[in-house]
């Protein structure tokens, strides 16, 4: 049994956050850059492979090395001064936003990307408010300084305006682009000037000296005269404007979500990482207090509880097992522990648990309060938004799962391997890639798959041809919208017409697909008293209402 000091002490050590970005802010070379200070990887950028090819750590998925882009949640835990850090790589692409909105609930912060040339662009504007309404501290790194980028002071004022929080610089970049040449640290009052260091380009890629003072940096060669000299001026200008008339520092206020400190810097090159991570840990909260259905559950008290927040199988070839992503929300785990399931009423123990890093994993018989460690489910036991808890009774609010957008037939090229769609079907639904929906009253027919928009359908078919060997053709179909129907299907008079389809999800929950706004109107119109919910939150609310 593991001693309640020393379980108080590895929580309070723990810090557990995402980052949030639109597409191309650079959020997986940051990423990569953090593990770097933490000793997870020796070089930047890549992992060598026993085939001496090289592949982005965290994207582990075949697809996403061949965009470049992150289209699934990864978990990753490193060290850093003495601090355990849990860092959750989110998909940028819009299309996968569901599996970051639930990835987002399981953090205690988030590290808010931007590119600094770009400024606030429109998908960072959707995972903001996500953080906003949960009351997520959100700490700003603004990226890319190395290239052109727009002025500090003007960055400052759209994140202000466009997001309504105010910002803390924490930092400031001498010039951008050709003259971006480092930062000052405003708290210690101390300059950062950066300079490359031929003996650890590939760990730390670009060093930095210490100044105490801006008179030391003028006697560097190249700011005594022409566009360095002018980027060194108007940078003296602005630290004075930010020292007399910026928002001060307020840790208060930074733990409620309603004012973010804000770094400069570029995660390819390496310039103010070390900065902002050292600061972001002194800062940032320890695993905070989450709400069940009985009340607040608080980390440091209480025996184990947790809740699964993302599954995905297949990550490792060698395996084909299923892995559910749990939060640690209160407590510790030791392997062997035994624990309730509220939603089946039924016990389940954990013996198999991971650390995880990309595709790879590591046994862990420990535990605490804010990781992020993976359960292999060999028996489909668990699904997204299950609590475990020793205690009986404790339930964590599930995350509201989107209804889908964009639709599909699905064609199956080999009618023999109908076993095997099915069966990736029904996990693909279980993960929140995609919805299979299926036709009550042609019940031996294809399921028809919904998502969120098309990147998912080309996952779908992917992991479909890599995992389970089965090559399929999707006809679009026209409906752009869907509803859940908290009516009783029985009682609806045209299941089916031109502008919508009535069928059910994997669970049997009725769903009508519509042309548009306007069918969604004549559907009701035609069945009266017909009452639509937007989402599963609102159906489950609803319905229980109704039976009552």
């Amino acid at each position: 049994m593991m001693n309640e000091k020393s379980t108080i002490e590895e929580i309070k050590r723990r810090k557990t956050f995402a980052i949030i970005s639109h597409p191309d802010a650079g959020k997986t070379t940051l990423t990569e850059k953090l593990l770097l200070y933490g000793g997870v990887l020796r070089e930047a950028g890549s992992v060598k492979a026993k085939s001496g090819k090289k592949h982005v750590t965290s994207d582990w998925m075949e697809m996403e090395r061949k965009r470049g882009i992150s289209i699934t949640t990864t978990a990753i835990q490193f060290e850093h001064k003495g601090f355990c850090i849990n860092l959750l790589d989110t998909p940028g692409h819009k299309d996968f936003s569901e599996d970051t909105y639930r990835t987002l609930m399981a953090v205690d912060a988030a590290v808010m990307l931007i590119d600094a040339a770009k400024g606030v662009e429109e998908q960072t504007k959707k995972l903001f408010q996500v953080c906003r309404k949960a009351g997520i501290p959100i700490f700003t790194f603004i990226n890319k300084m190395d290239r052109e980028a727009k002025n500090g002071v003007h960055l400052l004022d759209e994140i202000e305006k466009v997001l309504g929080i105010n910002c803390t610089p924490v930092n400031w970049p001498i010039g951008s682009g050709q003259t971006f040449r480092g930062v000052f640290d405003l708290l210690e009052k101390k300059l950062h000037v950066f300079e490359r260091d031929e003996a650890d380009t590939r760990r730390h890629g670009l060093q930095a000296r210490v100044f105490n003072s801006v008179d030391e940096i003028r006697t560097l060669p190249g700011f005594d005269s022409g566009f360095l000299k002018e980027a060194l001026t108007d940078f003296i200008n602005e630290v004075e404007l930010m020292t007399s008339a910026g928002t001060s520092f307020d840790l208060d206020m930074i733990l409620k979500g309603e004012l973010s400190p804000v770094f400069f810097g570029s995660a390819m090159n390496n310039f103010g990482i070390e900065l902002f991570l050292d600061y972001f840990i002194e800062v940032a909260p320890a695993p905070v207090a989450r709400t069940t259905s009985d009340g607040a559950t608080y980390p440091s008290t209480g025996e184990f509880s947790g809740v699964i927040f993302k599954i995905q199988a297949n990550m490792d070839p060698q395996h084909r097992d299923c892995l559910a992503f749990m939060r640690i929300c209160s407590g510790a785990f030791e392997k062997g522990l035994k624990t309730n399931i509220p939603r089946t009423k039924r016990e389940y123990r954990i013996n198999n648990a991971f650390s995880i890093l990309g595709r790879d994993r590591t046994p862990i018989d420990t535990a605490y309060a804010g990781d992020i460690i993976g359960l292999v489910d060999t028996s489909s036991a668990l699904r997204i938004g299950d609590t475990l808890a020793v205690q009986k009774g404790v339930e964590y609010r599930v995350w509201t799962r989107f209804l889908p957008e964009v639709f599909a037939d699905i064609r199956l090229l080999e009618p023999e391997k109908r076993k095997q769609l099915n069966k990736g079907i029904e996990q693909f639904s279980g993960e929140g890639i995609i919805q299979g929906l299926f036709d009550p009253n042609l019940p031996t027919s294809l399921p028809i798959v919904g998502a969120i928009g098309e990147l998912q359908f080309e996952v779908m078919t992917h992991r479909l041809e890599s995992e389970y060997g089965v090559h399929v053709k999707l006809n679009r179909l026209p409906f752009t919208t869907s509803r859940l129907l908290v009516t009783d299907p029985a009682l609806i008079l045209s299941p089916t017409s031109s502008d919508w389809k009535l069928i059910h999800d994997i669970d049997g929950h009725p769903i009508v697909l519509l042309l548009s706004e306007w069918s969604a109107r004549v559907f009701q119109t035609s069945n009266k008293g017909a009452v639509f919910a937007a989402d599963y939150a609102e159906y489950f609310k609803l319905k229980q209402n109704t039976d009552k």
